[in-house]
């Protein structure tokens, strides 16, 4: 070999050798940085360990005690209210505007629309026959009632006032 050419893997061997050196470094300062950040908590193991450490129950004792107990009471009861569907109604006009007329309108699905001769063999088998496919939902030859007409937060208290409201408009 020539000299020059050893001079120049002489050059080149310390090049790599620099850069093999920075790359080591590098990788060292990482795995340093990554040691010294906080593990991240997984948003599900902290509302696991949330509802593990929750308290079960709360003492009530005197009159704060009475007036938390009804401030609970109250938020209970309101909370349940919101959970049935248009806020509790049973206005049977409101509940068929909101959900039934969309598919007995237009008789969509097969849905029978408020006239009397879509209704006569309907009504023929009683307001209970009625009320059970309207809750429970029923399949037949001409189309398919979901139960609840598909929102079960219905109650059966606002399933039978619709289907009253209905019945009592049929044209």
């Amino acid at each position: 070999m020539r000299n020059y050419d050893l001079e120049f893997l002489k050059r080149f061997s310390m090049v790599i050798g620099f850069l093999v050196a920075l790359t080591l470094a590098l990788i060292v300062l990482a795995i340093y940085l990554h040691g010294k950040l906080p593990p991240e908590v997984s948003p599900a193991a902290a509302a696991r360990t949330e509802a593990r450490i929750a308290p079960v129950g709360a003492v009530y004792a005197g009159d704060t005690g009475a007036a938390a107990a009804a401030a609970a009471a109250a938020a209970a009861q309101a909370a349940a209210a919101s959970q049935v569907a248009y806020g509790g109604t049973t206005d049977g006009s409101v509940i068929y505007q909101n959900l039934c007329g969309a598919c007995h309108g237009n008789g969509v699905g097969g849905a029978p629309t408020l006239s009397q001769s879509a209704w006569a063999s309907r009504i023929g088998q009683g307001k209970d026959t009625l009320y059970k496919h309207a809750i429970e939902g029923f399949t037949g030859s001409a189309g398919v009632m979901p139960p609840k007409g598909g929102n079960p937060a219905l109650s059966e208290e606002q399933i039978h006032a619709t289907v009253d409201w209905m019945l009592d408009n049929l044209k």
